[in-house]
């Protein structure tokens, strides 16, 4: 099996597991945290371009794990979190990181944010370097080893 073929079926076993666990982690931690990590994938490289931005709120929306919230209220999330990276990327970063973080004192919902943000980046068939680099960083953040997602 080829790469490819193995991070599609990666995405697609990740998805299955969210779809079960979201909805146990209905609550305003958890779609904070989700949306931030897709707004630092979406702003991986540094920047996010507007074609970028769109095509992960697609995604966002599309996602079958995240349709317990409602989809208004993750796009002014998701929103909101890359305003802030593309205002200052530096502190956008710290500021999305932290609060990725404040989910460690609940692993299950810390690791269903990372699933999601390896879903989001390996979406477009490239989970890149700085994709990688962007969900190991909120690994750090709470407190889960990179390598528990081959990072």
């Amino acid at each position: 099996m080829g790469f490819w073929d193995q991070l599609k079926a990666k995405t697609q076993e990740l998805n299955g597991q969210l779809q079960v666990k979201t909805a146990q982690f209905k609550n305003k931690e958890f779609a904070n945290g989700a949306m931030a990590m897709c707004a630092l994938i979406a702003a991986a490289d540094g920047s996010i371009d507007p074609s970028e931005r769109q095509k992960t709120a697609a995604l966002i929306m599309s996602n079958e794990s995240l349709k317990v919230f409602a989809p208004d209220e993750l796009r002014q999330k998701f929103d909101w979190y890359c305003d802030k990276l593309q205002g200052d990327f530096d502190f956008g970063k710290v500021e999305a990181t932290a609060t990725i973080g404040k989910l460690k004192s609940r692993p299950e919902q810390a690791r269903a944010v990372l699933q999601i943000g390896i879903i989001i980046g390996g979406a477009d068939g490239n989970f890149d370097d700085h994709e990688k680099n962007a969900v190991r960083e909120a690994c750090f953040a709470v407190g889960i080893s990179p390598a528990e997602f081959d990072l």
